[in-house]
């Protein structure tokens, strides 16, 4: 039998919300995915620095595309800039992040749940963020300066003994994940004692190149190290983020609670951090205006900042949006449960925002990037991650002006699959090519 055309949307709906309910009914699980299908893979995989021609071209042929079905829904890639926004800042009404309906949560413990700011929607959602937003205030984060500062200055100090015999030495372990980590963790009141073991914990949390399965794990983990941290620090408050939260609405935050939002902000706060760091300095070593515009004066500091954040967007993809009923986005029909990945790098680059959007020009005035997110699901750290950038990129550049790469981009380790685009090491020369520092 053939159905008229009229009727297949929809039987092929009822039919997809039967699949969906059977999927979660029998225990399919997006934590037991052990690899992506290739046409989802599009958006986090890159040629260097630059997304892949192919997510380029899909920009301009279709802004808004659907990739494949899975468990019964449509998933959907939208890569234009206007189109993006208009997902990102999308009514409530229309949109879910609740990313728990594709995770079964059967049989898992309250420190196994999915959550967080970026996979909630109000009224948890607003709950959870009053309780960071004044705590992400510029006059807040005022107080912290010094202290970046003091971080930086020692890992310099540490970089230039180790690199005193002129061999070089590895920024990424050397710079730009020990000075993230070391603010994330002066930021929650970690002890120092606790760290190492922390660092360890964090390394794999982005890493997709085992589906849904490695990311997951890596996120219990961590989730389930600071909901400790929370447990000790309830009799005894340290001076960070854990302890004022718990000083201030202890009597209203259980410790699952408050771990999962000291979770989302190491989330948001380090690989993020670490990955501009690392990714950034490649781009001002081989760009000699950036570091002379970085050694300036902070209008300049701040251009370089912007350009990078917006060149770079190491944040491949925002966190998933779900449709709630039918949607229109950029003239396209988004049917009722279908999944929506907004591509904030390919966005960032749109061909409407600017000319030569794929190039890294640090004279550039800048230009509107979604690097952060938009509408009520933005980055709440935002202002700190700038924050953290101008200081580390300036003081790099003040101290090491002939810094150099030592190796050619196309024998960089890139990760290949990962939510947070980086590169395992970046090795360079402090002083220049080392036949300058004999």
């Amino acid at each position: 039998m053939v159905l008229p055309l009229d009727l297949l949307g929809p039987v092929k709906r009822r039919v997809g919300k039967f699949l969906l309910e059977r999927t979660m009914r029998d225990g399919i699980d997006l934590r037991k995915l052990r690899f992506l299908p290739d046409s989802f893979t599009l958006p986090i995989k890159r040629d260097g620095l630059d997304p892949l021609p192919d997510l380029m071209q899909t920009q301009a042929d279709e802004p808004v595309k659907k990739l494949a079905t899975m468990f019964g829904r449509g998933v959907w890639l939208v890569t234009g800039y206007d189109e993006a926004r208009e997902v990102l800042a999308g009514d409530q009404a229309d949109w879910s992040n609740d990313l728990g309906q594709f995770v079964s949560q059967e049989g898992r413990t309250a420190e196994e749940q999915i959550g967080g700011l970026g996979m909630t929607d109000p009224p948890l959602h607003t709950q959870l963020r009053k309780y960071l937003t004044p705590e992400f205030t510029m006059r807040r984060l005022a107080r912290l300066e010094p202290g970046i500062e003091a971080i930086v200055r020692s890992r310099l100090d540490a970089m230039e003994a180790a690199g005193a015999d002129g061999s070089g030495i590895d920024l990424v372990e050397q710079f730009a994940f020990a000075v993230p980590f070391d603010v994330i963790c002066d930021l929650l009141g970690l002890p120092v004692e606790d760290r190492a073991r922390f660092f360890d914990l964090g390394v794999a949390r982005f890493d997709l190149s085992q589906g849904g399965a490695g990311a997951f794990g890596a996120a219990a983990h961590t989730r389930d190290f600071l909901i400790n941290a929370v447990r000790e620090q309830r009799q005894d408050p340290g001076d960070g983020l854990i302890g004022a939260l718990l000083q201030e609405y202890g009597d209203e935050l259980d410790d699952v609670t408050l771990g999962g939002i000291a979770d989302g902000v190491f989330l948001g706060g380090y690989e993020t951090s670490a990955s501009m760091l690392a990714l950034g300095t490649y781009l001002i070593a081989t760009t000699p205006d950036a570091g002379r515009m970085l050694r300036s004066d902070p209008e300049s500091v701040n251009k370089v900042v912007e350009e990078l954040l917006r060149h770079l967007c190491v944040v491949q993809l925002a966190f998933l949006r779900f449709a709630k009923q039918d949607v229109v986005v950029g003239g396209v029909t988004i049917q009722e449960g279908d999944a929506v990945g907004v591509s904030l790098l390919a966005a960032n680059r749109d061909p409407r925002l600017g000319p030569d959007l794929d190039t890294f020009d640090p004279t550039r005035d800048p230009v509107r990037h979604l690097s952060f997110g938009w509408g009520m699901h933005r980055c709440v750290g935002a202002e700190l991650a700038r924050m953290e950038l101008r200081i580390a990129l300036r003081m790099l550049a003040e101290r090491f002006p002939d810094l150099t790469m030592a190796v050619d981009i196309d024998d960089l380790d890139f990760r290949k699959l990962s939510a947070v685009y980086g590169v395992e090491a970046l090795p360079v020369m402090l002083w220049g090519e080392l036949e300058e520092t004999a």
